[in-house]
Protein backbone atom coordinates (compact mmCIF):
# COMPACT_ATOMS: atom_id res chain seq x y z
CA UNK A 1 0.00 0.00 0.00
CA UNK A 2 3.32 2.21 0.94
CA UNK A 3 2.44 2.74 -3.56
CA UNK A 4 0.25 5.36 -2.90
CA UNK A 5 2.65 7.87 -0.93
CA UNK A 6 4.40 8.44 -4.82
CA UNK A 7 0.92 9.40 -6.19
CA UNK A 8 0.37 11.81 -3.53
CA UNK A 9 3.66 13.59 -3.84
CA UNK A 10 3.72 14.03 -7.38
CA UNK A 11 -0.44 15.20 -6.82
CA UNK A 12 1.38 18.06 -4.43
CA UNK A 13 4.36 18.78 -6.98
CA UNK A 14 1.90 19.51 -9.47
CA UNK A 15 -0.55 21.58 -7.56
CA UNK A 16 2.39 23.88 -5.26
CA UNK A 17 5.01 23.20 -7.66
CA UNK A 18 8.70 22.10 -6.35
CA UNK A 19 9.17 21.68 -2.18
CA UNK A 20 12.28 23.49 -0.81
CA UNK A 21 12.73 21.33 2.70
CA UNK A 22 11.26 18.43 4.06
CA UNK A 23 11.52 16.57 7.51
CA UNK A 24 10.78 12.65 8.29
CA UNK A 25 9.32 12.01 11.55
CA UNK A 26 8.59 8.66 12.48
CA UNK A 27 7.11 8.22 16.38
CA UNK A 28 6.58 4.60 17.68
CA UNK A 29 4.52 2.05 16.56
CA UNK A 30 4.09 4.05 13.34
CA UNK A 31 4.43 4.25 9.48
CA UNK A 32 6.98 7.38 8.97
CA UNK A 33 5.44 10.86 7.95
CA UNK A 34 7.37 13.84 5.94
CA UNK A 35 6.20 17.12 6.17
CA UNK A 36 7.55 19.14 2.53
CA UNK A 37 7.60 22.99 2.53
CA UNK A 38 6.66 24.93 -0.38
CA UNK A 39 8.17 27.98 -0.81
CA UNK A 40 5.51 31.65 -1.33
CA UNK A 41 4.94 31.65 -5.33
CA UNK A 42 3.25 33.34 -7.82
CA UNK A 43 0.03 35.34 -7.45
CA UNK A 44 0.29 35.07 -3.48
CA UNK A 45 3.77 35.59 -3.09
CA UNK A 46 3.92 35.56 0.39
CA UNK A 47 2.15 32.66 1.14
CA UNK A 48 3.98 29.35 2.49
CA UNK A 49 2.30 26.21 2.43
CA UNK A 50 2.80 22.72 4.65
CA UNK A 51 1.67 19.63 3.26
CA UNK A 52 2.12 15.92 5.25
CA UNK A 53 3.31 13.20 3.55
CA UNK A 54 2.67 9.33 4.96
CA UNK A 55 -0.89 9.79 6.41
CA UNK A 56 -2.63 8.87 3.52
CA UNK A 57 -0.21 5.40 3.08
CA UNK A 58 -2.62 3.46 5.33
CA UNK A 59 -6.74 4.22 5.49
CA UNK A 60 -8.17 5.62 8.76
CA UNK A 61 -9.91 3.14 10.62
CA UNK A 62 -13.24 3.68 12.48
CA UNK A 63 -11.98 3.73 16.30
CA UNK A 64 -14.93 1.58 16.88
CA UNK A 65 -14.39 -1.47 14.53
CA UNK A 66 -12.99 -4.59 15.82
CA UNK A 67 -10.65 -4.97 13.01
CA UNK A 68 -9.06 -1.88 11.14
CA UNK A 69 -9.75 -2.20 7.09
CA UNK A 70 -6.24 -2.65 5.31
CA UNK A 71 -7.93 -1.76 2.56
CA UNK A 72 -11.06 0.55 2.58
CA UNK A 73 -11.25 4.00 4.22
CA UNK A 74 -10.90 7.46 4.20
CA UNK A 75 -7.36 8.54 2.83
CA UNK A 76 -6.21 12.33 3.63
CA UNK A 77 -3.23 14.23 4.12
CA UNK A 78 -2.79 17.93 5.69
CA UNK A 79 -1.89 21.39 4.00
CA UNK A 80 -1.55 24.34 5.77
CA UNK A 81 -0.93 27.74 4.23
CA UNK A 82 0.37 30.72 6.57
CA UNK A 83 2.13 34.44 5.17
CA UNK A 84 5.72 34.00 5.47
CA UNK A 85 8.20 36.18 7.47
CA UNK A 86 5.83 37.30 10.06
CA UNK A 87 6.86 34.00 12.64
CA UNK A 88 9.28 31.41 12.99
CA UNK A 89 5.78 29.13 11.22
CA UNK A 90 8.94 26.02 9.66
CA UNK A 91 8.74 25.10 13.37
CA UNK A 92 5.27 23.34 12.58
CA UNK A 93 6.72 20.84 10.88
CA UNK A 94 6.77 18.65 13.76
CA UNK A 95 2.95 19.43 15.43
CA UNK A 96 1.85 19.01 11.71
CA UNK A 97 3.08 15.48 11.60
CA UNK A 98 1.98 14.55 15.02
CA UNK A 99 -1.20 15.37 13.61
CA UNK A 100 -0.45 13.59 10.69
CA UNK A 101 0.21 10.97 12.24
CA UNK A 102 -3.23 10.72 14.84
CA UNK A 103 -5.02 8.12 13.00
CA UNK A 104 -2.77 5.80 13.41
CA UNK A 105 -1.95 6.65 17.11
CA UNK A 106 -4.85 7.38 18.61
CA UNK A 107 -7.18 5.82 16.26
CA UNK A 108 -9.58 8.81 14.99
CA UNK A 109 -10.61 9.40 11.43
CA UNK A 110 -9.58 13.00 10.19
CA UNK A 111 -12.62 14.54 8.25
CA UNK A 112 -13.99 18.33 7.37
CA UNK A 113 -15.54 20.14 10.43
CA UNK A 114 -13.11 18.02 13.26
CA UNK A 115 -10.80 19.85 15.50
CA UNK A 116 -7.16 19.14 16.39
CA UNK A 117 -5.13 19.61 18.98
CA UNK A 118 -1.61 19.94 19.95
CA UNK A 119 -1.40 20.92 23.08
CA UNK A 120 0.54 23.89 22.35
CA UNK A 121 1.73 26.85 20.44
CA UNK A 122 1.43 25.56 16.20
CA UNK A 123 5.07 27.76 16.28
CA UNK A 124 6.80 29.54 19.16
CA UNK A 125 4.97 32.22 20.00
CA UNK A 126 2.04 31.37 18.08
CA UNK A 127 -1.83 32.06 19.35
CA UNK A 128 -2.78 28.95 18.21
CA UNK A 129 -2.37 25.36 19.44
CA UNK A 130 -5.42 23.66 18.02
CA UNK A 131 -6.80 23.66 14.09
CA UNK A 132 -10.17 23.25 12.32
CA UNK A 133 -10.27 20.86 9.41
CA UNK A 134 -11.59 22.16 6.26
CA UNK A 135 -13.24 20.92 3.47
CA UNK A 136 -10.59 19.60 0.46
CA UNK A 137 -10.78 20.31 -3.14
CA UNK A 138 -10.18 24.00 -3.29
CA UNK A 139 -5.89 24.16 -3.05
CA UNK A 140 -5.26 20.67 -4.19
CA UNK A 141 -7.33 17.83 -6.21
CA UNK A 142 -8.51 14.40 -4.34
CA UNK A 143 -6.92 12.07 -5.64
CA UNK A 144 -8.40 9.13 -7.28
CA UNK A 145 -7.02 5.66 -6.73
CA UNK A 146 -7.26 2.52 -8.22
CA UNK A 147 -10.70 0.86 -6.84
CA UNK A 148 -11.84 -0.61 -4.05
CA UNK A 149 -9.61 1.93 -2.49
CA UNK A 150 -11.25 5.79 -1.20
CA UNK A 151 -9.69 9.14 -2.75
CA UNK A 152 -6.77 10.90 -0.72
CA UNK A 153 -8.16 14.05 -0.09
CA UNK A 154 -5.71 17.16 1.09
CA UNK A 155 -7.52 18.64 4.39
CA UNK A 156 -6.66 22.41 4.74
CA UNK A 157 -6.32 22.90 8.10
CA UNK A 158 -7.17 26.21 9.56
CA UNK A 159 -5.51 27.59 12.68
CA UNK A 160 -7.74 28.80 15.99
CA UNK A 161 -7.38 30.10 19.40
CA UNK A 162 -8.21 29.00 22.46
CA UNK A 163 -11.64 30.67 22.43
CA UNK A 164 -12.14 30.28 19.11
CA UNK A 165 -11.87 26.69 19.53
CA UNK A 166 -13.80 26.78 22.50
CA UNK A 167 -16.62 28.94 20.41
CA UNK A 168 -16.14 26.18 18.09
CA UNK A 169 -17.19 23.12 20.11
CA UNK A 170 -20.64 24.73 21.48
CA UNK A 171 -21.60 27.14 17.65
CA UNK A 172 -19.77 24.25 15.24
CA UNK A 173 -17.63 24.36 12.72
CA UNK A 174 -20.17 26.63 10.16
CA UNK A 175 -20.59 29.37 12.61
CA UNK A 176 -17.33 29.32 12.98
CA UNK A 177 -16.49 30.30 9.93
CA UNK A 178 -19.27 32.15 8.96
CA UNK A 179 -17.88 34.29 11.93
CA UNK A 180 -14.32 34.37 9.95
CA UNK A 181 -16.09 35.27 6.88
CA UNK A 182 -18.18 38.10 8.16
CA UNK A 183 -15.49 39.84 9.91
CA UNK A 184 -12.94 38.92 6.84
CA UNK A 185 -10.47 37.19 9.20
CA UNK A 186 -6.82 36.44 7.65
CA UNK A 187 -6.85 33.02 8.68
CA UNK A 188 -3.21 33.05 6.64
CA UNK A 189 -2.08 35.60 9.48
CA UNK A 190 0.44 33.66 11.94
CA UNK A 191 -0.04 36.26 14.56
CA UNK A 192 -3.59 37.43 14.05
CA UNK A 193 -5.94 37.48 16.68
CA UNK A 194 -9.15 36.15 18.30
CA UNK A 195 -12.00 36.96 15.93
CA UNK A 196 -14.94 38.84 18.22
CA UNK A 197 -16.98 35.72 19.77
CA UNK A 198 -19.63 37.89 21.89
Amino acid sequence: MADVLPLVEARLHSALGEPDARAAVTFLGTDRIEVLRFPASGQEGDVVRYATLGMSAQPMADPTAALADPVKGPRAELLLSVRAGAADTDKVLRPLAVLAASPQVEGVIVAPGASLDVGEPLWPGAPFTSVLVAEPGGLVEDLELDAPLDPVRFLPLLPMTPNEAAWKRVHGAPALQERWLSHGTDLRDPSRRSVPLD
